[in-house]
């Protein structure tokens, strides 16, 4: 039987040594938690256009599909519920517009962290992926048996 993905995109703005994360709020995942603006991909969308989308959604910010760099892809075995989720993180080389949280009901805030001192609690892949980025590899697999 083929294996089916849940694909989840995420958007690392880091500017001067500091990555932006918004505390999740009123969801199912992860109330409270730190977290990468992030959405998941939808129906007859690319990521590239998944991503564009949840930036605009989420922060108000205009990116190009072109002006989105793949950095991690992060394939992690999801505990609660047995589902393999592809987490891809991207940059974009430039955007338009100024951030703004846009989804106040889901994010309570936004704030630029130091990458070497993010914030508690923060979701586990997100800090295994900002660690995996900052070390220049591409690719990591979480929670999958060895």
């Amino acid at each position: 039987m083929p294996h089916t993905l849940v694909v989840g995109v995420h958007l690392v703005l880091i500017e001067n040594g500091r990555v932006l994360l918004g505390q999740r709020a009123n969801t199912t995942f992860a109330d409270q938690h730190w977290h990468a603006p992030a959405g998941h991909l939808e129906a007859g969308e690319s990521v590239l256009a998944g991503m564009a989308r949840e930036a605009d959604e989420e922060l108000g910010i205009t990116i190009r599909e072109e002006d989105l760099d793949l950095m991690h892809t992060l394939h992690h075995l999801d505990a609660d519920d047995g589902a393999g989720r592809l987490q891809l993180f991207f940059a974009p080389r430039a955007y338009t517009g100024k951030i703004t949280n846009r989804e106040r009901a889901k994010c309570t805030a936004l704030r630029w962290w130091p990458l070497d001192d993010l914030p508690e609690p923060i979701v586990g892949y997100t800090a295994d992926a900002l660690a995996q980025i900052t070390a220049g590899r591409p690719l990591s697999v979480v929670g999958w048996p060895a």
